[in-house]
């Protein structure tokens, strides 16, 4: 089980492009890069180049696009990812990031999601910058991503809508729940972009952890700073599987009067925003009427936008929550093919001993669909190619 994870280590903040030159660092080919990226089919030109900072060597990424490069909404830019050759996983984990970034501006700026128009954070460079990531985790083969605390440096920043404090207002709502800090530096260092990737993909951990590491990758910003180098670290190894994993919350709220149209669409909500589980379980409340129970797992970090989101969408008026225990297997992403068609496989493990074989329903259902053949077919196919991994 050969499950990777990154860490980076956020001391001057992350942006897209240092993120990019971060995960370059580690051997990433930069051809291969490259004709990723051109499934997008964007009228850009990334250039990466070794270089210093503070005699701290690592690469920088520039992404140059055309002048004319527009403000999309959050559906202009799903068509663009859409239509890509891009990995399914890759477009997922893009389109999250995308999502938490266009809810963010939706709240700051008191618009429906649907209507907001990004600038800066959906143009050419930050598409690049964010399904270029979403691409290169794959390729790395990572499993789990974790940041340290963000500097998110101090001061105002020039932007479309004007002058703004550090950390600008959509940068503040996404790092809600986050550890932040900031230095002596009066520059922005930490971008939408950069805070939409971490907190979409990642976990914070406040303290370092114990690390047991193979590579170390630097990704340099574009400016130099007057007191620190600009640069993002990332620590890049195999993961260990923890003595004890960290507790989580458990989030419940009783309803008696909610429709089942809303409980489902919270349901999908729930999990975008970050829970690791969310259900509906059937009660009888008092005065013997029928209703439902709400339940969510989720981290710490995740707890508090959670909460929000339960008063906002359903008709709870009170919630519990507490902290529980609990154990999980390590999961790893294989691959099979069935007459062309990629289908994902999650292998899951406790030490070096396989426990679970599953394919992704998801992908059998898209390959019955591009081969014309029924899901059932598929999915035995599917578990007879994914055998293997039991026998070993």
């Amino acid at each position: 089980m050969n499950m990777k994870y990154v860490y980076f280590d956020c001391f001057s903040g992350a942006s897209g492009d240092m993120i990019l030159g971060a995960l370059l660092s580690l051997g990433v080919k930069e051809e291969d890069f490259n004709k990723a990226i051109s499934s997008l089919k964007l009228k850009v030109r990334v250039k990466v180049e070794p270089n210093q900072s503070n005699s701290l060597a690592g690469l920088r990424v520039k992404v140059e696009t055309t002048p004319e490069s527009p403000a999309r909404t959050f559906k202009e830019v799903r068509k663009i990812i859409k239509g890509s050759r891009l990995p399914a996983k890759v477009k997922e984990n893009a389109l999250l990031v995308f999502k938490r970034l266009f809810a963010a501006e939706a709240r700051v700026h008191g618009q429906p999601f649907d209507r907001v128009h990004l600038h800066e954070a959906a143009a050419d460079d930050a598409l690049v910058d964010i399904v270029g990531c979403c691409w290169l985790l794959e390729r790395l083969k990572v499993s789990s991503v974790y940041f340290s605390p963000v500097n998110t440096g101090q001061g105002f920043v020039l932007t479309e809508h004007g002058l703004l404090p550090v950390p600008p207002p959509a940068v503040a709502e996404l790092m809600t729940g986050f550890t932040v800090y900031h230095s002596d530096e009066h520059t922005e260092l930490l971008t939408p972009t950069g805070a939409a990737i971490l907190t979409t993909l990642g976990k914070q951990w406040t303290n370092l952890p114990q690390l047991r590491y193979e590579k170390i990758g630097y990704g340099l910003g574009q400016r130099k700073l007057k007191n620190q180098p600009n640069v993002l670290r990332v620590f890049y190894g195999e993961e260990q599987e923890p003595a004890d994993p960290p507790p989580v919350m458990l989030v419940e709220a009783n309803l008696d009067d909610s429709s089942p149209q809303i409980l489902g669409h919270f349901l999908n909500q729930a999990l975008e925003l970050g829970a690791l589980e969310a259900f509906i379980t059937p009660v009888v409340m008092k005065k013997n009427r029928p209703g439902h129970k709400l339940t969510l797992l989720a981290e710490t970090d995740k707890i508090d936008r959670l909460i929000e989101a339960v008063f906002s969408e359903t008709s709870t008026i009170g919630i519990r929550y507490y902290q529980v225990e609990r154990r999980v297997l390590k999961r790893e992403i294989k691959e099979i093919n069935i007459e062309g068609v990629s289908i994902r496989v999650k292998v899951s493990g406790l030490g070096q001993k396989v426990m679970n074989v599953q394919p992704e329903y998801e992908d059998c259902r898209q390959a019955a669909r591009k081969l014309g053949w029924p899901v059932k077919k598929i999915m035995a196919l599917a578990v007879e190619k994914s055998n293997k991994w039991w026998r070993r």
